[in-house]
């Protein structure tokens, strides 16, 4: 599904490299919550880039095409669903989603409002395994706070799925229902999900920044009535540390 990676410092041009650690729910929908390590990573060359920074692993190739607009082509982690990480699936036998790899477009446009940078960004995903579908999503992040090495900023972002990304994660087949017990569910595609959060960085120095995020995600349409949703909403929280490049 492309769950977050490291939703920080996306609205910075630093170069980044440095680790952190997340808390995220077993899949979007599930009550079970797993703490893990995950990259910060940013870097933007003349026309490549590569970074976990604007909520999914990716990288890629850009070009400016309008001063602050940018439009590229990427290729991103998709994360998938491990059954074993919720009691819910294992208790139902309901199989893994596999790990894998989305390529797609973009289209990224930063600016200001006075003292306050913003990042408009939309991206196009669509699985290399063609049976997933697509996903296609828009993310605003906005500074709202800077004093001393404290900054803040704001973001939403909203994802939409076809009917085949949506089925991947959220439906349930005739054969799936016979042996899980679950009825069985053919969703169709629309609004997957949509979330808010806050973003937070604290500079140590010139080479060293400590930074995390706050994000509630919820589970929207289709996806929202399936059968394997425990909860509509979801919270990740991360934290880490990264040095300049």
């Amino acid at each position: 599904m492309g769950a977050p990676v490291f939703a920080i410092a996306e609205l910075s041009d630093d170069p980044l490299l440095g680790l952190g650690l997340r808390s995220r729910p077993a899949y979007d929908g599930s009550a079970a919550q797993h703490g893990e390590a995950v990259p910060v990573l940013r870097y933007f060359g003349r026309y490549g880039f590569a970074r976990s920074t604007q909520g999914v692993l990716e990288g890629g190739l850009r070009v400016e095409v309008a001063p602050g607009l940018h439009a590229g082509a990427q290729l991103a982690y998709e994360s998938g669903r491990r059954a074993g990480e919720s009691d819910f699936l294992v208790s139902r036998g309901v199989p893994d989603v596999g790990r894998g790899a989305s390529a797609g477009v973009q289209l990224e446009w930063d600016h200001s409002i006075g003292p306050m940078p913003f990042t408009l960004l939309t991206r196009l995903r669509k699985d290399v395994d063609a049976r997933r579908g697509l996903q296609t999503d828009v993310r605003l992040s906005a500074g709202i706070f800077r004093g001393g090495p404290v900054s803040a900023g704001l973001f939403a972002q909203a994802i939409r799925a076809d009917s085949h990304s949506v089925a991947t994660y959220y439906g349930v087949s005739a054969d799936q229902a016979t042996s899980t017990g679950l009825p069985a569910y053919a969703p169709g595609g629309g609004w997957l999900a949509g979330s808010g959060g806050l973003l937070w960085s604290v500079d140590l120095g010139r080479e060293w920044v400590v930074l995390g995020s706050v994000e509630q995600r919820r589970l929207l349409g289709d996806a929202a009535r399936s059968p394997l949703v425990e909860q509509r909403s979801s919270h990740y929280l991360t934290a880490g540390i990264a040095h300049r490049l």
